[in-house]
This record gives C-alpha cells, sequence and structure tokens, in this order.
C-alpha cells in the first residue's frame, strides 16, 4: 500500500496495530484505579473511544466481570438497545456457548406498543426483553430511557440480569440514568458523566467475551 503524504504509518498490519494502540494506552494512562481483571476492559473501551477521561471514569460492581463470564459461558442471551451494538459485538465468541444477541427496538409489536402509550421504543422494547430474556448480559450504549426502564425492571423484581453493561451517551439522563445504575446491587459496568455510546458498549461486550473465551 502506497501513501501519499510525508507521514508514514508505524506499521499496516492489523495486529501490530492494535497490540501497538493498547501499549501506547498502558503508557499513557498513568495511575488508576482498576484491577487485573478490570484493566483490559478499560483499555479497550480506552482504544475504542481514544479518551483516557472516558476510561477513568468507568465504574465495576465488584462481581461484574465473572458474572459476564459467566452469562457468556452459559449461553445465556445478551440484550442490546440497538442494532449498532449487535453489529459491532463478536458474534461469534458468543453463540459458541450457545447464546446470541437479542435486539428489540425496531420489531414491529415494539413499535406498535410504543405508538400506542406515546413512549420510547427503547423503554417498549426493555420490557419486551425482560420477558423474553432470563437474566443474560444487558448492554445499553444510546438510549438512557432504556436504561431507566430495566433499572424500574430490577427494583419491581421483574428483570434479574447476570450483568447490565449500562454505557450510554447524551445530554438528557445519560449521566442520571447511570448514577442509578451504580446504586443498584446486581453486577454492573457504567461510568461517571454524559461520556459513552454503542462503541464503547461493544468494546465492554466484546472484552468480555474475549475473557470468557479463554481456557
Amino acid at each position: 500500500m502506497d501513501f501519499h503524504t510525508e507521514f508514514k504509518p508505524l506499521t499496516i498490519q492489523p495486529e501490530q496495530i492494535e497490540g501497538r494502540s493498547f501499549e501506547m494506552i498502558t503508557e499513557e494512562i498513568g495511575e488508576h484505579p482498576f484491577t487485573a481483571e478490570q484493566y483490559p476492559i478499560v483499555q479497550r473501551i480506552i482504544h475504542a473511544s481514544a479518551d483516557f477521561e472516558l476510561g477513568k471514569s468507568v465504574l465495576f460492581h465488584p462481581d461484574a466481570i465473572q458474572a459476564g463470564i459467566h452469562s457468556i459461558r452459559s449461553g445465556k442471551k445478551v440484550v442490546a438497545d440497538v442494532q449498532m451494538i449487535q453489529s459491532g459485538a463478536n458474534k461469534a465468541r458468543i453463540e459458541k456457548y450457545g447464546g446470541e444477541i437479542k435486539v428489540y427496538i425496531s420489531d414491529p409489536d415494539v413499535v406498535q406498543e410504543a405508538k400506542r402509550l406515546n413512549t420510547t421504543r427503547a423503554i417498549i422494547s426493555m420490557r419486551k426483553a425482560v420477558k423474553e430474556a432470563e437474566g443474560g448480559i444487558y448492554a445499553i450504549g444510546n438510549a438512557p430511557t432504556a436504561l431507566l426502564e430495566l433499572i424500574r425492571l430490577i427494583k419491581e423484581g421483574e428483570a434479574k440480569p447476570d450483568l447490565v453493561i449500562g454505557l450510554p451517551v447524551g445530554f438528557v439522563s445519560a449521566a442520571e440514568s447511570k448514577e442509578e445504575l451504580a446504586k443498584l446491587d446486581i453486577p454492573f459496568i457504567t461510568n461517571i458523566g454524559r461520556k459513552g455510546g454503542s462503541t464503547v458498549t461493544v468494546a465492554a461486550l466484546n472484552a468480555i467475551s474475549i475473557l470468557a473465551d479463554r481456557v
């Protein structure tokens, strides 16, 4: 490949690019509060976002990583709030153990019910998900309303996820929804503030599935 520029990349090999990126992250992050078990998740979040502030704001329930690993190895479903997470996640590692990634937000019955109740499809999709997915991992990166509804369902005993990866991005209710998640006594991965998004949610989910796939 010929780059018509004065700048030449250090490498164009994918594995080497990722490896060097991880090395640079470790060199630059400095002191951090994360355990050896938690750091690979944070590292992949920073790798996906190039945002050290976001990475350092990540919060873990003490049981989050082991709960996620166990859920994947048990063949549980992963429920995502939007298709972007389904598209970006490594489905092969999840399907290897009998699981699948489900997104309900565009289902015709969800769309119809959201219109009938004059509410968001994200909310209705969570109501449908908890009826169809026993336990499992909920990966929410786009819709704070989905996370808030899931929290309500958990508090009311209608949902008991194995792990909630709650990293929605935005200005309206994003930070607040994550604050509420961090108060729950269930396994979670979340962060402080408005930053987040589907890309970093995928990064966290993929990091968990990589750990689950290690013998």
